[in-house]
C-alpha cells in the first residue's frame, strides 16, 4: 500500500488520472520539507542568501519544438495548427499521446512522488484548479513557488481540473514512441486536460505548460484576453501593463518599490481588470545587483529557488556575473533563474489582481539599435505592433540562443498561443477603444550600432522614462514622429539625457550615421514580410501602420 505523508485530498487521488502503484507520495510538503529533501538528496545546496541552488541539467531554458498538442474534437478547429499556416502548434494523435502517458505511468510504478495541489488565476471567476505530480522535490517548491497556495483547509477536498505530469528522467525513444521527435517533450491533451513533460527538468516548462491552457480557455470561453506581462498598480489605483519576451525586462521593471506589483508574467483582462495567473515570480538573475535590482535581489532568501547558477570559488556566494575574475564566461547559461513567492516582494498586491489598465508598455530589445528607447504608439501602431511582436532573443532564454537574435512573436508570446494571433489582438483592440488606455514602446536593448552588453540602454533610464509616462510627464512635452516606423518619440524625459532619446544620435557619436538609415530599412523589410502571414485578418488601418519602405528611382 503507498504510503502517504503531507496533506492529501480525500476526494481525488492521483488514480484519478490512472496513476497507480507508487512508492511515497508526498502531498502537498512545505517549502522547508521540499527544501530538505532535495538537500538529503544531493540535488541541491544552499547559497549563503538562503535560497536553494540547483541545475536543471541539460536544459537551462524551454524546448519549444518538442512542445506538441493533441489534435481531437476539442481542438481540430480551433487551434492554429502548423500545418495550416501557424508557426508554433505542433499536431499530435490523441492515440500517440495516450501511448507515451501509459509509458510514464508505467515508469512511475514504485517511484516517490511530490505532489502539489494549486490554482492559476487569482480572480476566482475565471480559476484552474491544478494539480502537480514531480519526481524531484525541488521541482515541486517551484509549483508552491509559482502557482497559486490554497489554504490548508482547501486541500483535503481539493479537486483537478488539470494535471501536470513532469517525470525528467523518463526520455521518449522517437523511433517507437510515435509523435515525438526528441527523448524531451512537452505535450497538452484539452480532452484529458493532462500536460505531460519528459527528458526536461527545466521548470518553466510546467509554468508555460499551463499558461498555454489558459490562452486557449479563457478567450474561446470567456472572453478574457490571456497577455504574456507583468502588471502593477499605483498608489492612485492606476494599473500598468508590461507585454515582452523574456529577457526584456517585465520583471525588472515591474517590480517597483514605488509601485504595488500585481505580478510579473502571466495576466488575464477581463470585463473588471487585470488578475494575475501566478502566485509567484520567476525572474531572470544573470548580472543581478542589490543596487539595481533591489527588489528581487532581498526576494532570493530560503524558500526561493535558484537555479542553474555558479559560486564564487570557495564560496556559497552567487556570482550573478557568470565570469572569472579575468572576464572569460565561466556560466552554465545566461538564463540563470530564481523562483520565488510573490509575497517575497515587497509591497506585493493581495490578492494579485486590479483593475482597467491606464498604460501599456510593449518592451522590446531590439538588437538593430533603430527603435528609440521612449515612443508612444497610435490605436493602429499598437495593434500592428503587438501582432509583431518583435524582439531579439538573448543568451540563454531558449536551447541554441548565444547571442541577441532578431525575431516576431505574435502577442508577445507566440509560443504560448494556441488560438490564431487575431483572435488575441482583435481582443486587445476592443479593450483598448473601449478604456482609452496609454500604448508605449519601450526599447530595452540598444541605440547604437554595437550590441556588447554594456551598450544596452541603461536600466536607470528606462525606469525614468516609465516613470515619467506613468506619472503623466510626457502628456504636454514635444514629439517627433519616427520617418520609417511612425511612432511619437519625446523630445524630453525628465532625469534622461535628451541625446539618447533619438537613436541616430549615439550612431552619429560612433561615426556610423551613414549606416543608420539603411540598418531602419533592414528592421523595416522583416516587419513588412513577417506581417504578410496576419494580412488577411486586420483592418486597413493596421495596414497602413506598417513601417515605411523606401522606394528607389530607376
Amino acid at each position: 500500500m503507498t504510503q502517504i505523508k503531507g496533506i492529501k485530498s480525500t476526494v481525488a487521488g492521483l488514480e484519478s488520472v490512472g496513476i497507480l502503484d507508487t512508492g511515497i507520495q508526498n502531498w502537498n510538503l512545505s517549502p522547508a520539507e521540499l527544501i530538505e529533501e532535495t538537500i538529503k538528496r544531493g540535488q541541491g545546496v544552499l547559497a549563503d542568501n538562503g535560497g536553494l541552488c540547483v541545475s536543471t541539467g541539460k536544459f537551462t531554458g524551454r524546448s519549444p519544438k518538442d512542445k506538441f498538442c493533441v489534435e481531437d474534437d476539442e481542438t481540430r478547429d480551433n487551434v492554429w495548427w502548423k500545418k495550416d499556416g501557424g508557426k508554433n502548434n505542433n499536431p499530435i494523435k490523441a492515440e500517440e499521446f495516450n501511448a507515451l502517458f501509459d509509458k510514464v505511468v508505467a515508469f512511475l510504478k514504485g517511484r516517490e512522488l511530490f505532489v502539489r495541489d494549486a490554482y492559476a488565476g487569482a480572480d476566482k471567476t475565471y480559476q484552474l484548479n491544478v494539480r502537480v505530480v514531480n519526481i524531484y522535490p525541488w521541482q515541486n517548491l517551484f509549483a508552491n513557488n509559482l502557482f497559486i497556495r490554497p489554504e490548508a483547509s482547501e486541500l483535503a477536498s481539493f479537486v483537478p481540473e488539470w494535471h501536470v505530469i513532469a517525470v525528467p528522467e523518463f526520455l521518449a525513444d522517437p523511433l517507437i514512441d510515435k509523435g515525438v521527435i526528441s527523448p524531451n517533450f512537452s505535450l497538452i491533451d484539452f480532452s484529458r486536460k493532462i500536460i505531460l513533460i519528459g527528458g526536461s527538468a527545466y521548470t518553466g516548462e510546467m509554468k508555460k505548460g499551463i499558461f498555454t491552457v489558459l490562452n486557449y480557455l479563457l478567450p474561446v470561453k470567456n472572453g478574457v484576453l490571456p497577455m504574456h506581462c507583468s502588471a502593477n498598480e499605483g498608489k492612485e489605483g492606476d494599473v500598468a501593463i508590461f507585454f515582452g519576451l523574456s529577457g526584456t525586462g517585465k520583471t525588472t521593471l515591474s517590480a517597483d518599490p514605488q509601485r504595488y506589483l500585481i505580478g510579473d508574467d502571466e495576466h488575464g483582462w477581463s470585463d473588471t481588470g487585470v488578475f494575475n495567473f501566478e502566485g509567484g515570480c520567476y525572474a531572470k538573475c544573470i548580472d543581478l545587483s542589490k543596487e539595481g535590482e533591489p527588489q528581487i535581489w532581498n526576494a532570493m532568501k530560503h524558500g526561493s529557488l535558484i537555479e542553474n547558477i555558479i559560486f564564487n570559488p570557495g564560496t556559497r556566494s552567487i556570482n550573478f556575473s557568470n565570469k572569472d575574475a579575468a572576464g572569460n564566461n565561466i556560466g552554465v547559461t545566461e538564463n540563470t533563474r530564481v523562483a520565488y513567492p510573490i509575497d517575497f516582494i515587497d509591497g506585493a498586491k493581495q490578492p494579485s489582481t486590479g483593475g482597467i489598465p491606464k498604460n501599456i508598455f510593449f518592451l522590446t530589445c531590439d538588437a538593430f539599435g533603430v527603435l528609440p528607447p521612449i515612443s508612444k504608439l497610435n490605436a493602429a501602431q499598437a495593434q500592428y505592433l503587438f501582432i509583431s511582436g518583435y524582439t531579439s532573443k538573448v543568451a540563454g532564454t531558449e536551447m541554441g540562443i548565444t547571442e541577441p537574435t532578431p525575431t516576431f512573436s505574435a502577442g508577445f508570446g507566440a509560443a504560448f498561443l494556441p488560438l490564431h494571433p487575431g483572435k488575441y489582438a482583435t481582443l486587445l483592440g476592443e479593450k483598448m477603444e473601449k478604456h482609452g488606455t496609454n500604448v508605449w514602446l519601450i526599447n530595452t536593448g540598444w541605440i547604437t550600432k554595437s550590441t556588447a552588453k554594456e551598450k544596452r540602454m541603461k536600466l536607470r533610464y528606462t525606469r525614468e522614462m516609465i516613470s515619467a509616462a506613468l506619472e503623466g510627464a510626457l502628456d504636454n512635452v514635444a514629439y517627433t514622429e519616427d520617418a520609417v516606423f511612425g511612432m511619437q518619440i519625446p523630445a524630453s524625459v525628465p532625469n534622461v539625457p535628451s541625446e539618447v532619446l533619438l537613436p541616430i544620435n549615439s550612431w552619429k557619436a560612433e561615426g556610423e550615421e551613414a549606416h543608420f538609415a539603411e540598418q531602419c530599412q533592414k528592421l523595416a523589410k522583416l516587419f513588412n514580410e513577417n506581417f504578410k502571414q496576419f494580412e488577411a485578418g486586420v483592418s486597413a488601418e493596421v495596414l497602413a501602420a506598417a513601417p515605411k519602405i523606401a522606394t528607389t528611382n530607376g
